[in-house]
């Protein structure tokens, strides 16, 4: 059961750069690098905790399940 991230998505809905959200977040450029891509093998829940937390959001909004 894939999942994917919609987390590109909802930067661009918000007129956000991956940048800005690192400031945000104080996650490493790295990370939110990977979460943008559509090759996501990984994550940590707490990493997606901490988007969510900042951006506003549910889990649910975030990931989806294919």
């Amino acid at each position: 059961m894939p999942i994917s991230i919609k987390l590109k998505e909802i930067l661009k809905e918000r007129d956000l750069s991956q940048r800005e959200l690192v400031r945000m977040t104080a996650l490493r450029p790295n990370t939110i690098s990977h979460l943008c891509s559509d090759n996501i093998n990984r994550v940590y829940l707490s990493t997606l905790e901490t988007v969510c937390k900042v951006l506003n959001i549910d889990i649910q909004e975030l990931i989806e399940v294919e």
